[in-house]
């Protein structure tokens, strides 16, 4: 009989280099990624290749779990950020990297941070979980994640005249929401 090894175990052997570890963390995980990223990327093939880069970020080390929250999500968090760097293209590492070291340097938050920080709590919240979800994935996409119009199509698997139609739309809900 073999015994079951915990996510956190299993994450530690994984990062150390251990084959069965990540295969078995794979499968545990790897279906949920898969479906959670297809909902924000409609190419199946830059799916597949981010979960595939996020696992085996995992055994190369290049990830490694602090243990203080939800395994899943720490996934979540690793694959999406793939996610948005594949559908940017190779400079995203560079751009990212360069908006940090900005950040790090600064002791007051931006305006942006600020209303990052306040999505979560109060009126805004409230606003963007009445949208339909079409409407949202768009809002998530350009103003959240940062992409541009054309790189929302292409995660959105839509076209870019729709993506502007969609953004329209939810401004103008969001505002009539928040007056």
């Amino acid at each position: 009989m073999s015994e079951t090894r915990s996510d956190g175990e299993l994450l530690r052997s994984a990062a150390d280099g251990d084959r069965r570890a990540c295969e078995e963390l794979y499968r545990r995980y790897a279906p949920w990624l898969t479906a959670r990223l297809r909902g924000r990327c409609a190419d199946a093939g830059i799916v597949d290749d981010v979960v595939q880069e996020t696992f085996l970020a995992i055994w190369r080390g290049k990830a490694r779990y602090r243990e203080d929250g939800d395994v899943a999500g720490w996934l979540w968090r690793i694959g999406s950020r793939r996610l948005v760097d594949a559908v940017r293209g190779d400079g995203a590492r560079g751009r990212l990297r360069q908006a940090l070291a900005r950040l790090r340097h600064r002791d007051e938050a931006s305006a942006e941070e600020r209303v990052l920080a306040g999505v979560e709590h109060g009126d805004l919240a409230g606003a963007l979980v009445r949208l339909s979800p079409e409407l949202r994935a768009v809002l998530q996409a350009t103003v959240i994640d940062g992409l541009t119009t054309r790189e929302a199509a292409v995660l959105l698997g839509i076209p870019p005249g729709t993506v502007k139609t969609r953004a329209m739309r939810a401004r103008k809900q969001l505002r009539e929401a928040l007056a």
